[in-house]
């Protein structure tokens, strides 16, 4: 007997992101799976009594989409009631910051650890030059910590170094570094992780049993409302693990997740590849590394310098400025082979083109020491002044790109005039990785901006900048390829396309359903097209 679909969707615009059937007008859900996918009388032969039918009005069906790098577990933090938001998407303006900060430091209990996060000079121009002087005179009684809206770097007042115990005898943490004077004494500067984390110090609560589960579900709540329905944690932490299972089993969550540990130089993780691969939910499937830091801060590895502008001053840059790369090539070789021959999948932030060049090194010296691993998938994140050789020669190595194409958007204006001239025509070039053949998806490394898989889909197609600024148009994707970054690849990428990804018979039911179709509006308007329902397992989790 054929089992009665519980929800069908008809009248609607159904995008498969199958090469094979890829339109239809309704679909058929039972179990948490598609159980039919044509037109709308052939699915309502699936329907019976009890079958949930929504009428879509024209409206356009999608599977739901993949946020392929993202940080839920730190956005939820740094976002929540503990830490103060003073991102350029809170706070637009430098006073704006600035005041949110006076304000929080006024109305903070004496002693109380303070912690900002998203001081940006780039996008909030005007800001003075962060230093522990400044915010030993914003906060001289309280110790105070500020993270730049990258993640890579933070500063703390002397209050909050001392609170820290971080002295000039304090060792530079494998990867990161703390900023000392001439004498060796801190500045209270820090970049990259651990030694922001050090400087951050009891400025961040970590979430406990009792606030996780409020804090994680507002996370889901944001990420199913843009129609996220799957999203890849590229930052996980081990002592978070227990919490995220706790809170999967409740059954409040809206949102797949795939994590990707913190990588260190010796493998500590306890996690074997593979152990919830039957967990169709929540998954540990990788390891993440970061080969260099931000462009917003200075320290990516690139082959030519930074421009002499007012805005890499801002920075703090000197003229002819290069940065560098996190590891040595003997460190990053040995943090690969301690986690590549066990079967995990290694996921490697990278922007500057010289890192990305001692990256594919790396890996390649991996897949050739490990020739079993036929289907590694190994990732380059972000890929900022990735060139087109270095995509052709990924291609040929089989590794995969998530590509921060949002950049262009937020700071596109600042990458030409301030940063790098004509090289910045080629930043996150998704045309060109495309055209080599790589696989590629798109994020929002959330929380540096929010999540918006539509955005991502029209920066790709329109590569404008929001004050209408086209950069490097050679390097455009199609609707039809950036929709594919946001769903199917994406999924692929994650090893999770046999589950999501596309509208199939036996796929899971994750649907997003939008108010217009993005091939049919002007390229400039598909990320302001409305989210009209999301759905998990056939089960709606936002409605508008």
């Amino acid at each position: 007997m054929a089992p009665e679909a519980e929800l069908a969707l008809t009248g609607g615009n159904v995008l498969t992101m199958t090469r094979d059937h890829p339109r239809a007008s309704a679909l058929a859900v039972a179990d948490g799976r598609i159980l039919a996918v044509g037109a709308d009388e052939e699915i309502r032969r699936w329907c019976g009594p009890g079958t949930e039918e929504v009428r879509l009005d024209g409206r356009t069906v999608l599977p739901g989409f993949v946020e392929a790098h993202g940080h839920p577990t730190l956005e939820m933090v740094i976002t929540g009631p503990d830490i103060l938001d003073i991102r350029p998407v809170t706070c637009a303006t430098a006073g704006e910051a600035l005041s949110r900060l006076r304000e929080a430091i006024a109305a903070a209990e004496p002693g109380a650890w303070l912690g900002a996060f998203g001081w940006d000079p780039l996008l909030q121009e005007g800001l003075p030059k962060i230093s522990r002087e400044l915010l030993d005179e914003l906060s001289p009684d309280n110790p105070l910590s500020v993270m730049h809206n990258s993640g890579h770097s933070a500063w703390g007042n002397t209050k909050a170094i001392e609170r820290a115990g971080i002295t000039r005898d304090t060792p530079d943490p494998v990867g990161s570094r703390f900023e000392r004077d001439d004498a060796g004494n801190p500045t209270g500067a820090a970049f990259e992780a651990p030694a922001t984390a050090m400087v951050l110090g009891g400025a961040i609560r970590p979430p406990d049993e009792h606030n996780f589960g409020v804090l994680m579900r507002r996370e889901h709540d944001r990420l199913a409302q843009v129609g996220i329905t799957t999203v890849a944690d590229l930052g996980f932490r081990r002592d978070a693990r227990e919490h995220v299972q706790a809170f999967y089993r409740s059954g409040a969550a809206k949102v797949r997740m795939r994590v990707y540990e913190v990588s260190v130089p010796e493998k500590r993780t306890d996690v074997t590849p593979g152990e919830d691969a039957e967990d169709l939910l929540f998954q540990q499937i990788g390891i993440k590394i970061w080969a260099d830091g931000s462009p917003w801060v200075g320290n990516i590895a690139t082959s030519f310098p930074y421009l002499d502008t007012p805005q890499t001053r801002s920075m703090g840059l000197s003229p002819g400025h290069r940065g560098g790369a996190n590891y040595s090539r003997q460190q990053l070789t040995e943090i690969v082979d301690a986690y590549f021959p066990l079967g995990w999948q290694i996921a490697c932030h990278v922007h500057g083109d010289e890192a990305v060049e001692m990256v594919l090194d790396v890996f390649g010296e991996a897949l050739a020491a490990n020739p079993a691993r036929t289907d590694a998938r190994l990732r380059l994140e972000h890929c900022g002044a990735m060139t087109p050789e270095q995509y052709r020669r990924a291609a040929g190595l089989g590794v995969t790109c998530s590509l921060f194409v949002d950049h262009l958007y937020y700071w596109g204006d600042v990458l030409v005039d301030g940063l790098f001239g004509s090289r910045a025509e080629s930043w996150t070039c998704a045309g060109a990785a495309i055209e080599a053949g790589v696989p590629i998806s798109f994020h929002n490394d959330s929380p540096v901006t929010p999540p918006e898989p539509l955005r991502n889909v029209q920066v790709a197609v329109t590569r404008t900048s929001r004050s209408g600024r086209v950069i490097g148009p050679q390097y455009r994707t199609t609707v039809e390829q950036a929709l594919r970054a946001e769903t199917i690849d994406a999924a692929w990428q994650l090893f999770a396309e046999r589950d999501v990804g596309s509208l199939e018979v036996g796929k899971r039911a994750d649907l997003v359903v939008l108010d217009a179709d993005p091939h049919a509006v002007p390229p400039g308007e598909i990320g302001d097209i409305p989210v009209h329902a999301t759905y998990l397992d056939g089960r709606r989790t936002y409605r508008a």
